[in-house]
């Protein structure tokens, strides 16, 4: 299998100050690739370097997009990809179908094959019924399910996402990850940011975890949270309940404990010590569940922020 993107030891400054610092990671074709991390991290950079939109520095390492250097070919990997941004910026004084049609003229597609295009697209993502809509009619998550139309319009090899589903209901969330996964069936790489860690599960191949513009983990989702995270996780609603039997009964299993908030955070790998640390809590004072990777993300970068 080729390989659709390539980052090789890259590094972004901004005024002298790091915005990205010795970055590597990669992605096959027909997979997806997650980007984690804090405002700040360095996420949205990444991906603005991927179609030239922002250049590496001159001895900042190697980007492979789709066979193509962006610092070169950037026109040539625009042509090929589509680019979901964080910011809604659909033409409010066009219709839906207008959106979708003139940008289809930027690609050079005939109006004969852009017309059937746009009907697949507008039936793909549930939009069919909006097709003479003014962008203002629109709900939010009708207006991230345009935009990701749009993208489409030109076939694209690689689709970039920037927090594809910020402010959305579950419904039209679970809707886009529907998509976003039959695309990667029928060929499509995706490269996407985002903050919601089921998301990234549900989604991606592979996922990078930084922090501060540094890489700190890479991996499919399961093997990180095998090898990095306890499977079971106790919240302990209360930080005053974190006392006396309960207490003891964490350091005697040596249980990992997180006290940095008011809710207590109790990780471990051996259900009967969570059963032996909640045994004195009533039953509204925890929450115990199964390890994501939310509990791995606050791990590496912390609960405190920048």
């Amino acid at each position: 299998m080729r390989t659709a993107l390539k980052y090789t030891d890259v590094h972004k400054t901004y005024n002298g100050v790091y915005a990205v610092r010795g970055m590597s990671f990669s992605a096959e074709e027909s997979t997806s690739i997650a980007l984690l991390g804090p405002n700040g991290a360095g996420k949205s950079t990444l991906m603005n370097m991927a179609i030239g939109r922002v250049l590496r520095d001159p001895s900042g390492g190697a980007i492979e997009i789709l066979g193509s250097d962006p610092a070169d070919e950037s026109l040539r990997i625009k042509y090929l990809s589509g680019v979901v941004p964080q910011d809604d910026n659909l033409d409010e004084e066009l219709n839906v179908f207008q959106n979708l049609y003139v940008y289809s003229r930027f690609y050079g597609v005939k109006k004969a094959k852009a017309l059937l295009r746009i009907e697949e697209l507008l039936d793909f993502m549930q939009l069919s019924v909006k097709i003479d809509a003014r962008i203002k009619e629109l709900s939010g998550g009708m207006r991230r399910r345009l935009l990701i139309a749009r993208a489409l319009i030109n076939r694209p090899s690689l689709l970039i996402l920037d927090e594809p589903t910020t402010g959305l209901d579950p419904q039209a969330r679970h809707m886009i990850w529907d998509r976003l996964n039959k695309l990667k069936k029928n060929g499509t790489s995706i490269l996407l940011s985002t903050h919601y860690m089921e998301e990234a599960y549900r989604i991606a191949d592979k996922v990078v975890i930084m922090h501060l513009g540094k890489k700190l983990l890479e991996g499919d989702p399961v093997s990180l949270l095998s090898e990095h995270i306890e499977a079971h996780v106790i919240e302990i609603k209360e930080k005053s309940d974190f006392s006396g039997s309960v207490r003891d009964a964490a350091e005697r299993f040596k249980a990992r404990v997180d006290l940095t908030h008011d809710t207590v955070m109790v990780y471990t790998d051996d259900k009967s010590v969570m059963r032996a640390i909640t045994e004195d809590l009533s039953d509204g004072a925890y929450i115990s569940r199964e390890r994501n990777l939310e509990d791995l993300f606050i791990k590496l970068t912390g609960r405190d922020l920048d």
